[in-house]
């Protein structure tokens, strides 16, 4: 049986983004859909000792009304990159497992980049390494299926010939579970457990993005995301 899951990109993304992706046969990246400018698409947040805090990468917004994710340029008159690695380094500078990855991490970060989308798929397949995941990733606008909403999600998992549809329980107020009934494919909701670790600073905070466990706990992260710790 074949599990597909379509993900819009995130920076840094949460736990919850690669255990869809560690649930998953194929695993779909919908860069095509519209830049949301307040969402996760450019930023995530950490813990530091002064609370939780955000990472942001700053994005070209000014007459760019409207455009999918795929077409967001990063905005680099501003030296992003060294401020994000300096609040990381300064927030897990007392982490367990700081280095080596975010020499790793910031190595990735100081790249030139131009566009959002290349950033977001080469920090996502570094995480998924580091949590030990080899589900590939696709693009959906590499895959020509047009149309919206639960239309085209239904035909992308089609494409695939799944059986199952993985999805986020926050489709669960738009999704039309019936056109998947129809076409004889399992709706199959995420509902992840998020699982507590040991995290500097204080009481657990959850939902941060996943850095904040794989700087904290190591190599015993894959074992933490998939719940065998």
């Amino acid at each position: 049986m074949t599990t597909v899951a379509v993900l819009q990109p995130g920076f840094l993304p949460w736990l919850g983004f690669f255990d869809q992706m560690i649930r998953s046969d194929v695993f779909v990246i919908y860069d095509d859909v519209q830049f949301d400018k307040h969402g996760w698409r450019n930023r995530n947040r950490i813990k530091t000792a002064n609370g939780v805090a955000w990472l942001t990468v700053p994005v070209r917004h000014s007459g760019h009304h409207g455009q999918a994710i795929s077409d967001v340029k990063i905005d680099n008159s501003r030296n992003w990159a060294r401020k994000l690695v300096s609040a990381i380094h300064q927030a897990y500078s007392r982490a367990p497992h700081c280095e080596p990855y975010v020499k790793q991490l910031a190595e990735i970060l100081t790249r030139p980049w131009d566009n959002l989308i290349d950033l977001d798929l080469c920090i996502i397949e570094l995480m998924a390494r580091w949590f030990e995941v080899e589900t590939n990733l696709l693009k959906a606008s590499e895959l020509g299926i047009r149309g919206s909403q639960s239309g085209r999600l239904l035909e992308i998992c089609q494409h695939f010939g799944a059986s199952r549809y993985l999805s986020g329980n926050a489709a669960k107020s738009y999704l039309d579970n019936q056109l998947f009934d129809n076409a004889g494919i399992e709706v199959v909701w995420q509902d992840y457990a998020h699982p507590s670790y040991p995290q500097l600073h204080g009481e657990f905070v959850p939902y941060l993005s996943a850095l904040d466990l794989i700087l904290n706990v190591g190599p015993e992260s894959p074992k933490v995301i998939r719940g065998k710790s």
